[in-house]
């Protein structure tokens, strides 16, 4: 990748599509938009691309790899036809369709338009980690930008997220230093990847449990509530809480080391988008761009980040939505509704089923006190 001419490099973030093999229209309808808009240099999809443990993917068997490739060329074809060079990492539930990440990058995104990257060397077995440099516009051969992308982990067994592998963290020590031995410096960096760091919730406001627009966290912030920070942008939103590792194995305290990496930018948790800063680096979530999974509704969207020559830490970013590129009506309604307003995860259920079972139980003693009293 190179810096344009004109020293920009525009880059679109794609992430949780998580899509079935009867794709939504929807969907499609989105990123033909957003890719059609804005024309980006490279678009980089920070995983969950499939829904991979979702019903209409069993029973596939030896032609799964098959279907999951028709179901990625079909998402990727906005930026396949248009020659638009890719990078692609994975989620928690790409690799539950039951097809490894590495697989999955080697034997289905290879084999599809420009995908660019080649995955980490010391992490042969896994899929998603790899880095990216960004060469100057003038031919010299000269890195000015880098670009990381992390493959974050999957599911933890009894519930929530596994830790960020150490492993990648030490990979990623090891490409910084060498870039800078290569360069002479340290090499302004962006990071991408799919699960949130618990750094995240640093960049926002913990207030108390009735506080206007106040969520709810679980796990490692079980009981805690958060806004967003006061100087947030009113395109920003807050819908749900960081869904981050159930233990801390220092990704942030490495990126920060150095001052290298200037942004990490994440999906997962799909009502979410923002940007807060932490620290020396600024923290975003991008929104899900998905519908046949629940999500922000006809907020929906993707991120557009705009490297500068000069300076690449001092980028620009915003994102594009359903309702500015397509419009205000979405083809199945209802069941958007029910997806937006449903728990997002089994943490997020628990505390809805006890308060629709104590509205059950409040409605069944007043009808047994009204019979008492007529």
């Amino acid at each position: 990748m190179k810096f344009k001419k004109d020293g920009s490099l525009k880059i679109m973030q794609i992430t949780d599509i998580q899509e079935i093999p009867a794709i939504s229209q929807d969907t499609l309808d989105l990123l033909e938009a957003a890719v059609a808009a804005e024309n980006p240099d490279l678009v980089v999809y920070t995983g969950d691309q499939i829904k991979g443990y979702g019903v209409t993917y069993r029973g596939i068997g030896k032609e799964k790899e098959e279907e999951v490739s028709k179901v990625i060329a079909k998402l990727l074809e906005p930026v396949i036809k248009r020659g638009i060079p890719y990078a692609v990492t994975f989620g928690n539930h790409d690799r539950q369709i039951g097809i490894s990440n590495h697989d999955q990058f080697y034997h289905v995104y290879k084999k599809l338009g420009e995908c660019i990257g080649e995955q980490a060397e010391d992490l042969e077995e896994g899929g998603g980690t790899y880095n990216i440099p960004i060469y100057a516009s003038d031919d010299s051969g000269k890195v000015i930008s880098n670009i990381y992308l992390f493959d974050s982990g999957t599911d933890a067994k009894g519930g929530g997220y596994e830790p960020f592998d150490p492993r990648i963290i030490e990979w990623y020590k090891k490409t910084r230093d060498k870039l800078k031995e290569e360069n002479g410096h340290y090499i302004p960096s962006i990071v991408f990847q799919h699960i949130p760091m618990d750094e995240y919730y640093n960049v926002l406001k913990r207030v108390k449990k009735h506080t206007k627009g106040a969520i709810r966290a679980f796990r490692t912030h079980k009981n805690e509530f958060y806004t967003l920070a006061d100087n947030h942008g009113k395109d920003e939103m807050l819908n749900e809480p960081p869904s981050v590792p159930n233990k801390n194995t220092g990704e942030f305290d490495a990126l920060n080391e150095c001052g290298d990496v200037f942004a990490v930018f994440v999906g997962h948790d799909h009502k979410n988008s923002f940007v807060g800063r932490y620290k020396n680096i600024d923290l975003g979530f991008t929104q899900s761009s998905g519908f046949n999974e629940y999500g922000a509704r006809t907020k929906r969207g993707v991120r557009m980040i705009i490297l500068n020559e000069e300076n690449p830490a001092q980028y620009e970013t915003y994102t594009r939505t359903f309702d500015e590129l397509v419009g205000d009506k979405v083809s199945k309604p209802f069941k958007d509704t029910l997806m937006f307003y449903a728990p997002e995860s089994k943490d997020a259920a628990i505390p809805m089923v006890l308060k629709a079972l104590g509205c059950i139980a409040a409605i069944i003693a007043a009808i047994i006190l009204l019979i008492k009293l007529i």
